[in-house]
C-alpha cells in the first residue's frame, strides 16, 4: 500500500517550489529591467556627450588658420576612456578627435543617430548645416560588463535568501501545523477502550469540525458500548442464577440417588455444569474486554488491586498460598486502565499460571522497576510456534489441565484495548523450563 504523503510535506515542499520560482522569475525580470534601464543611461550619455563636444569642436575648427587638419586631443592624465568620438565634415575628413579613437570603430560616412556595430554603440549629430558631424561611440563589451555587475548585484544575495526563505517557511509551516499534528497524535496514540474525548485546542477552522465529528463519533461509540456493557451484566447475572440453581439440584440429586449409576450419571452433570459456570464466565469477561471503557480519564495505582486479586487467591487456597508477590524499589504501577478491568487481566494470567504449573510449584508475580508485570511458573517449556498461538481463541498448549483456553486470549485483549502490550518468555532466563507473561502499560 502506498504510504499517504504528509500535509506538512505537501506544504512545505509547494511553497519552496514557489518561492524558489519567484525568485528565478524575479531574477530575469530584474535583470531585463536593468539591462534595459542601462542601456537608456547610456544612450543618454552618448547623445549628451555628442551634443557637449560638438559646439566645442566647431569653434575650435573654426578659429583654425588655413586649411582645417585633423587634430586628436591629448589627456589630461592616463585614464581608460569608455567614449570616443570623432568629427569630421560632410565627406567624411577627420577633424578632430579623442586621443583614444579609432577610425576603424567608426563608418567611412558620418550616420545620425543610434547605430550598432559588432562591438561599439554609436551616436551621430550635426551642425552648421549638416557641414561637420561628430559620432561617439562605446564599446558594447561594457555594458554588457555593467550589465552582468549589476545583475550580479542581484544574484550574490540569493544563496544566503534562499536557504533563510526555506527555513522561515518550513518553520511556518511547522508552528501552524502544531494544532493538528496534536490532534493526530491523541487519536494515534489511543487503544481500542479510550473512548473519551479528544482536545480540539487551538485548532484552525478548517480542522476543528473534524474534531467535534471524531468526539461526537466516539460519544456515540460510548453509549452504544456502554448499553453493550449493561447487556452483558445483565446477561451475565441471568445466565449464572439458573445455573447455579440447575447445579444445586443436581449436588441434591447426588445426595439422594438410590444407586450408584444414577449418583455417577449425576456427577457428571455436576461436571458439565461447573464447566459451563466457568466458561460463561470467561465469555461474559472476554466480551468485558472487547466491550470498550477499559480506561479511566485520569491515571491511578493499581498495585492495591494487584494486592486485593492475590489475597482472593489465598483464601481460595489458603494452604498452598500458590502465589508469591514481589515489588521492586521504587516500582510504581501506574495507570489509566480500569481497575476492574485490570483484576480481570490478572486473575486469568495468575489462574493460568497455576493452572498450567507444576502443583507444588509457586507462581510468582514481580512489579518491576520499569512498571512492568511478569507473571511467571515453573512449568514446562513452550515452544515458540505455540506460544505464537496462545492468543487464539480456544488455543492451548501441550496441557492436561482443564480450561476453555480463553484465559490468554482475554488478557490479550484487554492489553490491546488499554493500549498495553503483553510478551511471553519460556523457558525463565537463566533456566530450561517455565514460562513468564510480561504485562508493560503505555506511557500516559
Amino acid at each position: 500500500m502506498k504510504r499517504a504523503s504528509s500535509l506538512q510535506h505537501r506544504l512545505s515542499f509547494g511553497l519552496v517550489s514557489a518561492v524558489i520560482a519567484m525568485w528565478l522569475a524575479g531574477m530575469l525580470a530584474a535583470g531585463y529591467m536593468v539591462r534595459h534601464e542601462l542601456d537608456e543611461a547610456f544612450d543618454s550619455a552618448l547623445q549628451e556627450t555628442a551634443q557637449r563636444i560638438l559646439p566645442l569642436a566647431v569653434q575650435d575648427i573654426l578659429s583654425r588658420q588655413g586649411a582645417p587638419l585633423a587634430r586628436r586631443l591629448a589627456p589630461l592624465k592616463k585614464h581608460d576612456e569608455f567614449l570616443t568620438y570623432v568629427v569630421r565634415d560632410q565627406n567624411g575628413t577627420v577633424l578632430l578627435q579623442s586621443h583614444d579613437a579609432d577610425s576603424a570603430h567608426f563608418p567611412d560616412v558620418p550616420v545620425l543617430g543610434f547605430r550598432d556595430t559588432q562591438t561599439h554603440r554609436l551616436y551621430g549629430e550635426s551642425a552648421v548645416s549638416d557641414t561637420v558631424f561628430i559620432e561617439v561611440a562605446e564599446p558594447l563589451k561594457h555594458r554588457r560588463e555593467a550589465a552582468f555587475e549589476a545583475t550580479m548585484a542581484v544574484v550574490l544575495p540569493l544563496p544566503i535568501l534562499i536557504p533563510l526563505s526555506l527555513f522561515v517557511v518550513w518553520w511556518i509551516v511547522r508552528r501552524s501545523m502544531r494544532p493538528i499534528v496534536s490532534l493526530r497524535n491523541q487519536i494515534e496514540v489511543r487503544g481500542g477502550g479510550d473512548l473519551s474525548s479528544i482536545a480540539a485546542v487551538d485548532l484552525p477552522s478548517e480542522i476543528a469540525p473534524i474534531a467535534a465529528s471524531v468526539n461526537h463519533l466516539m460519544e456515540r461509540l460510548r453509549r452504544v458500548l456502554e448499553a453493550e456493557r449493561n447487556f452483558t451484566a445483565n446477561s451475565a447475572h441471568e445466565l449464572r442464577t439458573p445455573i447455579a440453581a440447575t447445579l444445586a439440584q443436581t449436588q441434591r440429586l447426588i445426595a439422594e440417588a438410590p444407586d450408584d449409576v444414577i449418583r455417577e450419571r449425576a456427577r457428571q452433570i455436576e461436571k458439565s455444569l461447573r464447566h459451563l459456570s466457568r466458561l460463561s464466565e470467561k465469555l461474559m469477561q472476554l466480551a468485558r474486554a472487547e466491550g470498550g471503557s477499559l480506561l479511566c480519564d485520569k491515571s491511578a495505582d493499581l498495585l492495591p488491586v494487584l494486592r486485593y486479586v492475590l489475597d482472593e487467591f489465598r483464601q481460595v487456597d489458603a494452604e498452598r498460598s500458590p502465589v508469591e508477590l514481589s515489588i521492586e524499589a521504587s516500582a510504581k504501577l501506574m495507570s489509566r486502565m480500569d481497575p476492574d478491568v485490570f483484576a480481570i487481566l490478572m486473575r486469568n494470567l495468575i489462574e493460568n499460571a497455576i493452572k498450567h504449573g507444576p502443583a507444588d510449584g509457586p507462581v510468582a508475580v514481580v512489579v518491576s522497576a520499569d512498571g512492568a508485570v511478569h507473571v511467571t511458573n515453573s512449568g514446562p517449556t513452550v515452544l515458540p510456534e505455540t506460544m505464537a498461538r496462545l492468543t487464539q481463541r480456544f488455543e492451548r498448549g501441550a496441557t492436561e489441565a482443564k480450561g476453555a483456553g480463553l484465559g490468554l486470549v482475554i488478557a490479550d485483549t484487554i492489553a490491546r484495548g488499554a493500549g498495553a502490550k503483553l510478551a511471553f518468555n519460556s523457558p525463565l532466563p537463566g533456566r530450561d523450563d517455565g514460562f513468564e507473561v510480561v504485562v508493560r502499560f503505555s506511557a500516559d
